[in-house]
């Protein structure tokens, strides 16, 4: 049985053989390619073809021992056995070389090709395509006016919000540029150095001359008309920062004479929170004069907030000086008690600052009732947010001096009617721990609103669904909304844009008759690659106009929003 099963074996694999070889031999005549997958299931046969792959399907069967047999990754169950295989070649019943030939020449064979645009490798370093304004082109690469003439100009988006284009250079452009006028890299690294010297001497030359002139005015008058922040303590905040520095440098004057006339503890702690006052609300004078500067380069965001730096700081002096030393001069008075004198002209004093810190306070009050009611803020939120720290140091501090007075006028009542100085020392305590509370208070305060406090919730939410309902927006994510203090709040937002939208946008503002015959043009990859180059910058523009008009229509709808930054996800 085994010889027999082992010499059928050997007619099929020389049958099979000769099978090929006519196969390949026909291929060779039609194509000079370098391979052909000839597939028997699992068995692939390589056939010597350099243009197209051709595949042919063949079947093989192999024969256990016992004479069953046994497919190799077949599923068809009808294919012939060897021996009719063998028999139908040998008969003629199967098919004929020539007609297997004839069968490959006609079909028709498919290729498909997968047309990959060639990558650019951009390095880590690249600016062929960058723009550079006028300013820096002259600035960065020593040129002049003229030589900016014969450039390329591009207009582009302002990011500014009084423009709507501006000019633009080729950064490629404006070097080609800068050789050709210095002639080398090493002439213009040379001329930039001058230029940075001689910018630091004309920094110096400014210092010297703005004190020359300073000293020039101080000499012969300045004849400059009122400035606006002059201005500025003629109104609002500063206006009553200037009556309270007035009134309560007179109280000073009037308590310190009395304290030296009658050695009352309690007149020399009043004496002592006037003169805390004054100091505190000069301080803030120069605070509010400070936030009127306009930004610089150091600080892009203005000076606002040195009326919080300068309310702190009031703060800090009204526990020390007025706290601390009231503290003092009472735990002494305990300590070592001495008799007063006659109290008449202390309660004349006291009854005078009364009626000048009542008016103070009042004139606060009502600047602070104005201003919330104009924040859509009740009285007790517009003080407790500071939203105006100088005008808050100034109602804290008169209040607290209203109250000062008449506990240091019952405290020295108390002492004339028994006798007994201790009731005096213990008023002096008692107007300290008022200015220790009120010191703390702004201490707080200020301290919140300098660390960058979020805004209300009911802001932040209208802030979110106005941008939300726009078409243009699919979702917002990381908000951030900081109140920069005096009313100004700056907006910051991860934003999902629907790229459908802005692309209809930008067609919705096109020819499309024209776009279609510049489609129906594009024939070779290389028109392909230039039709989507142009189209897609011109996409990326329509997305940051899109940017544009949201802020926009931020800072329009929300006045408080002076910065936003829209961040595209």
């Amino acid at each position: 049985m085994m010889p027999a099963l082992a010499a059928q074996r050997r007619g099929c694999r020389s049958l099979y053989g000769l099978y090929l070889r006519g196969q390949a031999a026909a291929l060779r005549r039609a194509c000079h390619g370098w391979q052909a997958s000839m597939k028997s299931v699992s068995l692939p046969c390589i056939l010597p073809c350099n243009r197209l792959p051709v595949q042919l399907m063949s079947q093989v069967r192999v024969y256990t021992s016992s004479g069953q047999k046994k497919d190799l990754g077949s599923e068809d169950k009808n294919v012939p056995t060897s021996e009719e295989t063998v028999n139908k070649v040998g008969t003629g019943q199967g098919t004929s070389n020539a007609d297997q030939k004839q069968s490959f020449l006609k079909d028709p064979i498919q290729v498909k090709v997968k047309a990959v645009l060639k990558k650019r490798e951009y390095g880590p370093k690249y600016t062929q395509n960058n723009f550079i304004t006028g300013v820096r082109a002259i600035n960065e690469f020593c040129l002049k006016s003229s030589d900016l003439d014969q450039l390329r100009k591009i207009k582009r988006r302002s990011p500014h919000d009084d423009t709507e284009t501006f000019t633009v250079y080729l950064r490629s452009d404006v070097e080609a540029k800068s050789l050709e006028v210095w002639g080398s890299p090493e002439a213009l690294a040379r001329e930039r150095k001058r230029r940075k010297e001689e910018e630091i001497k004309y920094r110096e030359n400014l210092f010297r001359n703005q004190r020359l002139l300073k000293e020039y005015r101080e000499f012969f008058g300045n004849t400059k008309p009122r400035s606006s922040t002059a201005a500025m303590f003629f109104k609002g905040p500063g206006k009553v920062v200037m009556v309270a520095i007035c009134i309560n440098g007179l109280n000073f004057f009037f308590k310190l004479l009395a304290w030296v006339y009658t050695g009352s503890a309690s007149m020399f702690s009043e004496a002592i929170h006037s003169l805390a006052d004054t100091c505190n609300q000069a301080l803030l004078a120069l605070g509010i004069s400070q936030s009127a500067r306009t930004p610089d380069p150091s600080h892009p965001y203005g000076f606002t907030n040195m009326r919080y730096i300068a309310s702190l700081i009031s703060g800090v002096g009204i526990f020390m000086m007025g706290a601390g030393l009231s503290w003092y001069h009472g735990i002494m008075g305990l300590l070592h008690p001495h008799p007063i004198e006659s109290l008449l002209w202390a309660y004349c004093i006291l009854a005078g600052s009364l009626v000048s810190e009542g008016a103070t306070l009042l004139v606060a009050i009502n600047e602070i009732r104005r201003s919330a009611r104009a924040k859509g803020l009740s009285f007790y939120q517009y003080v407790v947010q500071s939203r105006d720290p100088s005008t808050n140091v100034v109602l804290l501090e008169d209040a607290a001096a209203v109250l000062s007075v008449a506990v240091a006028a019952t405290c020295m009542g108390l002492t004339s009617l028994t006798g007994n100085p201790y009731y005096d020392s213990v008023g002096s305590l008692g107007v300290g721990t008022l200015l220790g509370t009120v010191s703390a208070f702004l201490i707080y305060t200020n301290t919140e609103a300098l660390l960058g406090r979020s805004i209300q919730p009911e802001q932040l939410q209208r802030l979110t669904e106005l941008l939300e309902s726009d078409p243009v927006v699919r979702a917002i994510h990381d908000v951030k909304a900081t109140d920069m203090g005096m009313s100004k709040v700056r907006f910051k937002a991860e934003v999902d844009f629907d790229g459908r939208v802005v692309t209809r946008s930008y067609l919705e503002k096109q020819d499309i008759e024209q776009l279609l015959q510049e489609i129906q043009q594009v024939k070779t990859l290389e028109e392909l690659e230039a039709f989507m180059l142009k189209h897609g910058e011109n996409i990326i523009d329509t997305l940051g106009a899109e940017v544009d008009r949201l802020e926009k229509d931020l800072k329009q709808r929300n006045p408080d929003v002076r910065h936003v930054d829209l961040e595209i996800l």
